[in-house]
């Protein structure tokens, strides 16, 4: 398919090439704010305030809510207007929720119900980045370098995994809230002035149409593939389990493995070298097997991640929770490059807004479920055998969801899939399959 920009090969894409070296620089800032706030939030609970499985699962939940109430409205906006300034808007945004925990820290005012709150506001930022940005990247990049491209994405998102636990733990635990808190502000306001200087491609106006034939359009989309439907599936299971993880594994880590808060943000850590070396590796992993085989790599990480931290219920061990975590770390970044580049491979450009923001609704609309059934399941079992059990339940989903894709045509793809075929005016640029 003829590309609808000048390509990175021509000397036009100079400052969509530019353009794209700052949008990979505010995510790198804007993953970093979130992951030492996400990180500092529930270590600074159970340590200064006492929270446990309960509270935490609470704020997990409250902090995934704007991806259920907000991605599909983002993914409209993406697909019909410009979509920079929105994501100037929702990381300002982060930015200002940041500072009111910063001077509650400060005030000797932090509460659980004022982190849960502004984790809900920051939490926007996330959502419209993560809906616009993968929007953005066929735009500014050639469609042969979408993987590279990609792999640039997440691997500075890896560092910010890979940093940002360990950050905080030691903010928490050597400074304060305070320090974790202003440094998550300061990231994700020079986030927002990174990305006030994307030079945007402009894009063909489109005619006006209600909302939900759009909303619908993209979900039939999806749903009606043979291989982004599988795809949805299996990040569904993901999403659920990992968040019964979240919800569960500082209580567990600190009570359960005796782990202190500096020990549990180095374990938290692990998860961010895990994707470094995953984001590294991927362009190797992809080049050495068949595109299918390499998008498997990440279901099967997630099953041996899960066995190494249900292991520890038998030998409590920072080493193997750490490990656990890398794990979880390595495998799915690579599933993430890979399947995201095959979903803008086989999606119409007119409909990847509203194709990103399904996955992203679903995903995360599923992810309060399981941060809500870790909390159930203290409140059910008490502080001693909620964490044992929240670790159980978490592995068997993490094989529920390798055996999904397990069972898909994902699984024989030999290369990454031509792009659709665009039918002369259809609605959309909807494609015939």
């Amino acid at each position: 398919m003829t590309p609808t920009h000048p390509t990175l090969e021509t000397p036009a894409i100079a400052p969509f090439e530019r353009s794209f070296t700052r949008l990979a620089q505010a995510n790198l800032a804007a993953q970093a704010a979130e992951q030492v706030a996400l990180a500092a939030a529930p270590i600074a609970a159970v340590q200064l305030l006492g929270a446990g499985i309960t509270e935490t699962g609470v704020m997990a939940a409250l902090q995934t809510l704007p991806f259920l109430l907000l991605a599909l409205p983002a993914g409209l906006w993406v697909d019909r207007h410009r979509r920079v300034p929105l994501m100037v808007a929702a990381e300002g945004l982060r930015g200002v929720a940041l500072l009111v925990l910063l001077t509650a820290a400060l005030a000797g005012q932090l509460s659980v119900p004022l982190m849960a709150l502004c984790g809900l506001v920051g939490a926007i930022g996330t959502v419209v980045f993560s809906v616009a940005a993968p929007t953005l990247v066929p735009d500014l990049v050639a469609r042969e370098r979408l993987a590279r491209a990609n792999g640039r994405l997440e691997l500075a998102r890896s560092i910010a995994f890979a940093g940002g636990p360990a950050i905080a733990g030691a903010a928490v635990a050597w400074l304060s809230p305070a320090a974790a808190f202003g440094l998550s502000a300061a990231l994700s306001l020079w986030a927002a002035w990174r990305l006030r200087g994307i030079q945007e491609p402009p894009r063909p106006a489109r005619p006006a149409r209600h909302p939900w034939t759009e909303v619908r359009e993209g979900a039939a989309a999806v749903w009606h593939h043979h291989l982004l439907r599988p795809l949805l599936q299996t990040s569904v299971v993901w999403g659920m389990s990992w968040f019964v993880l979240q919800a569960a594994y500082v209580p567990f880590a600190m009570r359960h493995l005796g782990l202190s808060a500096e020990v549990v943000g180095l374990t938290l850590a692990a998860y961010g070298i895990g994707m470094v070396v995953g984001a590294l590796l991927a362009p190797r992993v992809v080049a050495a097997l068949p595109y299918g085989t390499a998008v498997l790599c990440g279901p099967l990480g997630s099953v041996l991640a899960a066995l190494l931290l249900l292991a520890t219920l038998a030998w409590p061990s920072a080493a193997l929770a750490a490990a656990g975590y890398f794990m979880f770390g390595a495998g799915p970044i690579i599933w993430t490059i890979t399947t995201t580049t095959l979903r803008q491979a086989v999606t119409p450009p007119a409909l990847l807004g509203r194709v990103g923001a399904v996955f992203l609704t679903v995903n995360t609309g599923v992810r309060p479920l399981g941060a809500l059934a870790g909390s159930a399941v203290g409140l059910m079992l008490g502080p001693d055998a909620a964490g044992p059990a929240c670790m159980g339940v978490m592995a068997l989903g993490f094989g529920l969801q390798a055996w999904v894709v397990f069972r898909s045509p994902i699984r024989g793809l030999a290369r990454l899939p031509e792009p659709p075929r665009v039918v002369a005016g259809s609605r959309d640029g909807v494609t015939a399959a």
